[in-house]
């Protein structure tokens, strides 16, 4: 059975930092793909950052180019979001989502973790 467990979030001031973290198991995490999803009330879940199996790819959303940095480790099986010059605009539910083949959407995600999320105060 596949679990994946983020943790890492909480309150912070805009401004600040958090780290979060993902920890998979009960996959074969090296051949996976993954990704950071947001959502936010009212809104859509959105992609945030993705990083491919071997980390030669990774991409964020515009709106965190130059604050967000995902990295994994796969020894390790977890993949982290460092979030950086947080905004009020960043407050949302965080997943960790995983996919055999890229990932762009929410569209065939494989599996998800439960959220952790991420309050920033003005």
């Amino acid at each position: 059975q596949v679990h994946m467990v983020e943790s890492g979030g909480g309150l912070v001031q805009a401004g600040g930092s958090l780290r979060l973290s993902c920890a998979a198991s009960g996959l074969t995490f090296s051949t996976y793909a993954m990704g950071w999803f947001r959502q936010a009330p009212g809104k859509e879940r959105e992609l945030v950052a993705r990083i491919s199996v071997g980390s030669r790819i990774i991409d964020y959303a515009d709106s965190v180019k130059g604050r967000f940095t995902i990295s994994r480790d796969n020894p390790k099986n977890t993949v982290y979001l460092q979030m950086s010059s947080l905004k009020p605009e960043d407050t949302a539910v965080y997943y960790c989502a995983a996919k055999r083949g890229e990932i762009r959407t929410t569209n065939g995600i494989e599996y998800w973790g439960k959220g952790t999320l991420v309050t920033v105060s003005s």
